[in-house]
């Protein structure tokens, strides 16, 4: 996983300094400012160890988690 940094130029997403392969799926999230979040050291490890989980193939399919949920009480 790797986090870009880029602008929207003619209604398109430009990445600065990422060259990214024709056809990659990638997650937009768009900063607005008036909010913004910090975490604190303990939730930063969490965040990271669950994006390695991620990386490692060991998450949960969306479509699996959400059927769980709605069958779970």
């Amino acid at each position: 996983m790797r986090v870009a940094t880029g602008r929207v130029v003619d209604g398109k997403i430009v990445v600065d300094g990422e060259v990214l392969e024709e056809g990659t799926v990638v997650t937009v999230l768009a900063a607005d400012d008036e909010e913004s979040f910090t975490l604190s050291p303990d939730q930063e490890q969490a965040l990271r160890l669950a994006i390695a989980e991620a990386d490692r193939g060991e998450g949960v399919e969306a479509g699996a988690f959400l059927e769980q949920l709605a069958r779970d009480p």
